[in-house]
């Protein structure tokens, strides 16, 4: 009995060990999207993103559910991200030397202040953001690698007063 629990939880582990399938269920945190959706946050093929989303729903991790011609996705239980936030914080509290975690620690650990992801519009905290970044004076918040880059790119288009 045992021993078939720690194989499921090997599978849920599995599932998770890609850096991209645990970004998608950080996007997932607080909101059913879709694959398009998806892909606008990532900025990854759509075929990429579908075969993710595969792995995750096969491991029980999201559920899908069609709306006309979308599916969107949403994680099976909130604990997927309780636990990513534990793993995170245990992380940044292991690494407390290296520059990341200096720059990270404080900001990962506030819930506040809410602002919204200045490209996709997503609401972002310090501790929920996937990515930040400092420019003229302000610090942005993105829920997604994709929109941490369209930032970068183009930063003049996205300045909002939502950075801090």
């Amino acid at each position: 009995m045992y021993q078939e629990l720690f194989e499921l939880h090997e599978q849920l582990l599995k599932a998770l060990a890609n850096s991209r399938r645990l970004e998608i269920v950080h996007l997932l945190r607080d909101q059913a999207l879709s694959v398009t959706d998806i892909h606008t946050m990532l900025d990854l093929p759509q075929a990429n993103i579908s075969q993710h989303l595969m792995v995750l729903k096969e491991a029980g991790i999201v559920t899908a559910k069609k709306d006309g011609k979308q599916i969107f996705y949403h994680l099976t239980h909130p604990n997927i991200i309780q636990a990513s936030d534990l793993m995170r914080e245990m992380l940044l509290d292991q690494h407390q030397e290296q520059k990341l975690a200096d720059v990270l620690t404080l900001r990962m650990k506030e819930l506040v202040p809410l602002v919204h992801d200045p490209v996709c519009g997503m609401r972002v905290s310090p501790k929920t953001a996937g990515f930040s970044a400092d420019y003229a004076g302000h610090t942005y918040y993105f829920c997604a690698s994709g929109c941490s880059s369209a930032f970068h790119k183009n930063p003049n288009k996205y300045q909002t007063k939502e950075g801090l």
